[in-house]
This record gives C-alpha cells, sequence and structure tokens, in this order.
C-alpha cells in the first residue's frame, strides 16, 4: 500500500503580507498543492492523507469546491482528511455538510472515530478539532481494532495548547503508522512508524528548512516512510562575518551573489556579524533591496581598540568603564562593553 502523507497546507494563507512577493507566495501554497495530487495520481498512490489545517482558517464553498476538483482527478486515491487547529469545525463551517466525491472521507467527529476502507484493506482513525486550542490528548485511547491489514492513526496536536503527543503511547498502540501535523518542520519521531510530514510549504519566515510531504509504503513485512522535499521556495539564513574593511557595495554584491546561488525565488534573512570600522554604518534597506530578503539582523560591533581608548580617557568615566570590563569574556558583558562604549563617545561628542 502507497500513502502520501500531507499537513498544513494552509490554503488561503498570505505570507510575508506587505512584501513585494507575498501574493506570489500565496499563490505558491495553491499552485504546490496542485502539483502535490498530480504527483498522487502519478504515484498512483491508494492514500492521500491530510493531517488537519488544509486551509488557514474556515474554507469558502468555492474554495471547497476548486479542492474537490483536485481530488476528483485522482479517483483511485482514497482521500482522508480532518480540521485542524486553524480550519477547526465550528458553527457554520462548510466541512461536515459539503458534497464530498465518492473517493473523500472526512473525519468530522469531534471524538476519535474509526473508518474501514475494504477495497484498500485499511482502516483510518481520526477526529477533527471544534476550536483553535485543544489541550487534551485527544488520541490517548486510541487503538487499532478489526481485521484490516493496516492501522493508520490521522492525528494534529504536538504541543500543550494542541493536543500534545505522547510517542511512547503511540509507538506501543500498534498503528502501521501515525500521519501527524500541525508541527511544521518535518520530523520523525519514530523511524517508519510516527512522523510530522511538516508544512507543504513555508508559510513564514520562521519555517526554515525543507518542506514536502512523506511517503508510505506499507506491507505485511512493514512499513517505509521518506521525507519527499517538495515546496517551490524556502526560507533561508544567509551569514556573513565582515571585518574592518567590508563595505556596502561589498555586502551588496556579496548578497546578490550568494541569492543567484542559492536560487532567487527563495527568501532570505541577512545576518551580519564581526566588527566592522568604527566610522561604518550599514545600511538595511538597501540591502533588503538586493532580492527577496525579508529581514536584515545586524549583530556587528564596532572595532574599537580598547586599549588604545583606556590609555586616552585615563582617569576618566571612559577609560574607569573600560577598564571595568578589562579581561572578561563573558557575553552580556562584552554587549554592554560595545553598548556603553558608543554611548559615551556619542554623548562626548555632542558637547
Amino acid at each position: 500500500m502507497k500513502i502520501i502523507h500531507t499537513a498544513d497546507i494552509h490554503l488561503g494563507a498570505s505570507p510575508d503580507l506587505g512584501y513585494p512577493w507575498s501574493r506570489k507566495r500565496k499563490e505558491d501554497i495553491w499552485n504546490t498543492w496542485k502539483r502535490l495530487i498530480e504527483r498522487v495520481r502519478l504515484e498512483k498512490a491508494d492514500l492521500l492523507l491530510v493531517s488537519g489545517d488544509l486551509f488557514h482558517r474556515q474554507p469558502l464553498v468555492r474554495e471547497l469546491k476548486e479542492v474537490n476538483y483536485l481530488f476528483s482527478t485522482i479517483p483511485d486515491t482514497t482521500v482522508v482528511l480532518m480540521a485542524g487547529n486553524h480550519d477547526y469545525i465550528k458553527k457554520g463551517s462548510y466541512y461536515p455538510e459539503f458534497p464530498w466525491n465518492k473517493n473523500v472521507i472526512g473525519l468530522w467527529n469531534r471524538e476519535c472515530v474509526r473508518v474501514s476502507i475494504p477495497k484498500k484493506n485499511v482502516c483510518v482513525y481520526g477526529c477533527s478539532y471544534y476550536s483553535r486550542e485543544v489541550t487534551d490528548d485527544l488520541y490517548q485511547n486510541v487503538r487499532p481494532s478489526g481485521r484490516e491489514a493496516f492501522h493508520i492513526l490521522l492525528a494534529h496536536g504536538g504541543d500543550e495548547k494542541h493536543s500534545p503527543v505522547n510517542r511512547e503511547r503511540l509507538a506501543e498502540a500498534g498503528f502501521q503508522y501515525a500521519a501527524l501535523g500541525h508541527i511544521h518542520k518535518p520530523q520523525v519521531l519514530l523511524k517508519n512508524r510516527i512522523a510530522f510530514s511538516g508544512a507543504l510549504e513555508p508559510i513564514d519566515r520562521n519555517d526554515t528548512g525543507p518542506h514536502g510531504f512523506m511517503k508510505v509504503i506499507c506491507t505485511q513485512e512493514g512499513t517505509t516512510a521518506e521525507f519527499v522535499p517538495f515546496a517551490s521556495c524556502s526560507y533561508l539564513d544567509l551569514d556573513f562575518d565582515v571585518k574592518e574593511e567590508t563595505t556596502q557595495f561589498e555586502l551588496e554584491e556579496w548578497v546578490h551573489k550568494a541569492i543567484r546561488v542559492a536560487g532567487e525565488d527563495n527568501i532570505y534573512r541577512v545576518r551580519l556579524r564581526g566588527l566592522r570600522d568604527v566610522k561604518t554604518e550599514f545600511s538595511a534597506r538597501r540591502l533588503e533591496q538586493t532580492g527577496n530578503v525579508s529581514e536584515v539582523v545586524d549583530e556587528t560591533r564596532p572595532a574599537y581598540d580598547f586599549t588604545e581608548l583606556s590609555q586616552i580617557y585615563e582617569g576618566g568615566l571612559i577609560g574607569e568603564y573600560v577598564d571595568c570590563f578589562a579581561g572578561s569574556e563573558d557575553p552580556v558583558e562584552q554587549k554592554a562593553l560595545f553598548y556603553g562604549i558608543e554611548a559615551l563617545l556619542d554623548a562626548k561628542r555632542e558637547l
């Protein structure tokens, strides 16, 4: 049996609002979902499992029609989905009453249910969220039952406010595979048995690293599960160690080159570190204009010669301040030294 496990698609989300690429990112989420359905068809998967948060908020009927049409293009694949904490079922939700295609099974119950799929010789277990937060472990008492060859759990959660997941309890339960959602970074809790597929596409700049889906094969001999990268873009960090001779133009050229190498469709956070010339200040705005740069974090410090400063201002406030931190390697004290000296020198220049 071949299974495609995905979660946290967040259709309708608008990542990075206010940035030039925000609209494209919204379209990317829909387009990658469409590509996944095509992949399911090409793989001839028996099951497509959606472990919650197919939508970023309550879906509209027209959006459900689009999704349902895509499901109709994979009639030989049984689709099983549930509502997560973003698209949870509340009064007026369209999920339960929508006329889904015959190959679609919705786990819309508040409590975990068991759904048998005889033609696939598999049983799927799960439930939906009825509020944005669920502090109880919804799956602690769920156990496989019945004569089906394969038993699969769909679960959404993983932190204290969203159905905490107990790995040991899930491992002991006896499911061939537990398809988890909610955590956006792919994680394997138990090799080939319990995994978060992660978000199909990164939703914000905290979703760093690869994103995609899990490809799962279940046989009588056992289960194998592998992560498949599939996202159209990634949020990446670009770190640059500056020196006293580093200039603004050099930084801009470096960022341009790094983006060309890593991919111009990706989105970047530029982080500057090291010691810069005391008279140099870097322009974050200009660095942000080099490409899809969402943030510039300047952690550089001016390259003061503290021995020289101590001698020049010996007996004065600046000299005493430098001597107070002499020899300290504590990061907090080092930061206090840099900030303090900058403030004292700025105050002296204004006199």
